[in-house]
């Protein structure tokens, strides 16, 4: 068996621990991510009785994160000969080792029902012994508790329970700090790492987080070296994450918010109004396609029935999208338009989905401009990983300025 392996040193010390919870915080680019994934290969192939479940708030994401990350990880170290080793079911989300029969399966945890189910997984051969909960940020620590009660009973001689948790460390104020940083545990072996340790990062990369740094100086501390993010100069607090309809009819209206990008994200988002407050239901987010892929990746997913609020400053596309049959408009930008624009949604609660997990990333670091000089914040937002907050900003023009609303509506756009 010919097996490739890409090691970055300052994981060896997390690879050969058996200590029951793992907590990996690290910068965007570290490696984390790609080091736990071999790891679980290697580690599901040597031990016949281990199981692995991989674990996301919402279980849809595993496919663009956890499953997308071991599937690739096969690939690099078995390459055209994969399938000896390995049974892959893409549409179930399933991974098998045909040698020995250990298996890795995915699940969410965003409401009771995906919970519950945590409780009654079962495997044709042995137990489950190991989780991932990748983009750990994202579960509360009630979530934590049921997956961590999972693992427990009795097992073979060199077999042992882990929980392996990977994250940015977004906010300083965050449970997982508290729960395995702040106190000492012998069970607990906390790492972190930045882009800086791993040897595999392009020259092109570095050079964008060098970018970010001179931009974000404070955004760069938490997804370019990895440390907690703190939360003075946020710019929103008036949200919660929570299940929300996805049913328009239980809305006084229904809006969509596009911010263009390509080699920045991408983002559209559907949003509800209801007595006052702001629902964020769901969305589209990615990077480095053009108008005709998001066109089409939008199709069955964003409404064509209803308003959808642009980046003035791209007309070709707005007029794309028209051609398509969405109804596409230009936001009009007055002077410090996006300071009204935060303004009226500070004055307002923010419903998000938990399946927005990109649109929480944002609002959870979206801040306002650090002056060094006079070591005060300015009220002009950081320019960086602001996708989804020009699309919230966007999305509630109709509701901010209604009578511009009406406007644009009969006469077609602006």
């Amino acid at each position: 068996m010919n097996i490739s392996v890409q090691a970055n040193k300052s994981f060896k010390a997390v690879d050969q621990s058996s200590k029951r919870y793992i907590v990996m915080k690290g910068s965007a680019g570290s490696g984390k991510s790609v080091d736990t994934a071999q790891n679980y290969i290697l580690r599901l192939m040597k031990d016949k009785g281990r199981n692995l479940l991989c674990v996301r708030k919402v279980d849809v994401t595993n496919r663009d994160s956890t499953f997308a990350e071991l599937q690739g990880a096969i690939f690099r170290m078995f390459g055209e000969e994969y399938s000896k080793y390995w049974y892959i079911n893409e549409s179930a989300m399933k991974l098998r080792c045909k040698a020995n029969g250990n298996e890795a399966i995915f699940r969410g945890v965003k409401d009771d029902a995906q919970r519950e189910k945590l409780k009654s997984i079962t495997f044709k051969r042995g137990k489950l012994t190991d989780v991932w909960i990748e983009e750990a940020t994202e579960l509360t620590q009630a979530d934590f508790e049921i997956i961590d009660d999972r693992l427990r009973g009795l097992l073979p001689d060199g077999i042992f329970y882990q929980i392996r948790m990977t994250f940015n460390p977004v906010s300083a104020s965050h449970w997982i700090k508290k729960q395995f940083f702040d106190r000492a545990d012998p069970d607990v072996l906390t790492h972190s790492s930045s882009y800086l340790n791993n040897r595999f990062i392009d020259e092109a990369y570095h050079r964008r987080m060098l970018r970010r740094k001179e931009v974000d100086p404070e955004g760069y501390r938490v997804y370019g070296l990895g440390e907690w993010g703190e939360t003075a100069g946020l710019i929103l607090h008036n949200y919660e994450i929570e299940l929300i309809s996805q049913a328009f009819e239980d809305y006084d209206d229904i809006s969509i918010g596009q911010d263009f990008g390509f080699n920045h994200a991408n983002a559209i988002y559907i949003y509800g109004y209801k007595d006052g407050d702001i629902y964020v239901l769901k969305g589209l987010y990615g990077y480095e396609k053009d108008t005709t892929e998001w066109i089409a990746e939008a199709d069955g997913n964003i409404p064509k029935n209803k308003v959808m609020w642009c980046d003035s400053a791209e007309p070709d596309r707005i007029k794309e999208w028209k051609t398509a049959g969405y109804r596409a408009r230009a936001v009009h930008k007055e002077q410090n338009s996006v300071k009204a624009q935060i303004d009226w949604l500070k004055a307002r609660k923010i419903h998000i989905d938990p399946s927005c997990v990109n649109f929480i990333k944002e609002i959870e670091q979206w801040k306002w401009k650090f002056d060094d000089k006079r070591s005060e914040y300015l009220d002009e937002p950081v320019p960086f990983f602001d996708d989804a907050m020009a699309s919230l900003r966007y999305g509630v023009e109709g509701w901010r300025k209604p009578k511009a609303h009406l406007n644009t509506s009969l006469k077609g756009g602006i």
